[in-house]
């Protein structure tokens, strides 16, 4: 028989599991100020950008964080979601969001709850990770959104979450899913949004190019997996669709700074086929989760206009999962298979 409370004892909530979805963030704005806040705590990771302190703050703090607001404010505004006042990236997100809570309730009724915070701006990761203790949630799944583990993406967004729970007086017990770069659900999903793609052109693309964020060669060479998973991705996306050899093409975007990046590079690659004679290519992005700036103003702009100006006469961008039916299956079902055990 359980002893009562003292009547001065601090109100315990039942008992929930809390499921925290984590994506890389975004702006609150495309003003200046909002740019260089959003730029200022990206570029200043350690995981994005591992340069000595002393090296790289005064060039980002006198050059780049007084240039760079205003050029990427300009991409912002171009893809923004007016009509909610927010980015692409985060009506996306919390649209997920909402739909893996309906599915996910619909198994487990209240004793989970459901939310996202964002790496870089708001929602924060410390926000949510209070929230959810706050309300009763003495577990926490913790699930970064990046099909393909990196340091500069997944990890740092660990490194968030852990940087939370060492403010807490009681720590839940935790658990981080690990990189989903080949679940059967997930290359699913991407091989159903390629097919119905496809399946609505006039005329069948010459190539598929598969475009992934990109990080420094150097990266690579001191152990992250990366890249090596970014190439599963696409041979089995490739073997899904029961396509031949070399019609899928695996490219690397979103260069930045000096030093050589994964190669190819989306932007000469697809020159390079345009100038070759293919005059028709499509494009997915499969280490995106949700579109965003780097798939809906990169590649919709440069990419598209770097194939078109070497020749190129049909670029067709497929757009992310986003919040697919098979998408969010697939992240219902990565999530069940990560609370086993628990309850």
């Amino acid at each position: 028989m359980t002893s009562p409370v003292p009547a001065d004892h601090p109100a315990i909530l039942p008992a929930k599991t809390g499921i925290l979805l984590a994506n890389l963030g975004t702006p609150d704005g495309y003003d200046y100020r909002s740019m260089r806040r959003y730029l200022n705590e990206f570029l200043s990771d350690r995981r994005v950008i591992d340069y000595p302190a002393w090296k790289w703050q005064p060039i980002l703090q006198t050059i780049i964080l007084t240039r760079r607001p205003f050029t990427s404010g300009a991409a912002y505004r171009s893809i923004w979601n007016h009509e909610q006042g927010e980015s692409p990236l985060m009506t996306i997100t919390r649209d997920q969001t909402e739909r893996l809570r309906v599915m996910l309730q619909a198994q487990y009724g209240d004793a989970v709850m459901v939310d996202f915070c964002m790496r870089y701006g708001t929602p924060s990761t410390r926000s949510k990770v209070g929230a959810m203790i706050d309300a009763g949630c003495r577990k926490i799944l913790f699930f970064p959104l990046y099909p393909q583990y990196a340091g500069a993406t997944t990890a740092t967004a660990n490194d968030a979450f852990f940087r939370a729970l060492s403010r807490c007086a009681w720590q839940p017990a935790v658990r981080t899913v690990a990189a989903y770069f080949d679940n059967d659900g997930y290359i699913d999903a991407l091989a159903q949004s390629v097919g119905r793609a496809y399946g609505g052109m006039a005329a069948r693309p010459d190539h598929l190019i598969a475009s992934y964020h990109g990080m420094p060669e150097r990266y690579l060479r001191q152990g992250d997996p990366y890249h090596c998973q970014c190439q599963k991705t696409s041979r089995l996306l490739k073997e899904r669709l029961g396509w031949p050899e070399g019609e899928i093409v695996t490219t690397f975007q979103s260069r930045f700074g000096p030093e050589e990046w994964l190669k190819p590079y989306t932007v000469e690659e697809v020159a390079r086929l345009a100038r070759g004679g293919k005059r028709n290519i499509a494009v997915v992005a499969p280490a995106f989760s949700a579109d965003c700036i780097e798939t809906l103003e990169e590649i919709n702009g440069e990419i598209r206009e770097s194939f078109l100006e070497a020749g190129g006469e049909t670029f067709t961008y497929i757009p992310c999962l986003n919040g697919d039916d098979a998408h969010i299956r697939a992240l219902a079902g990565i999530v069940s298979d990560n609370l086993a055990g628990w309850g």
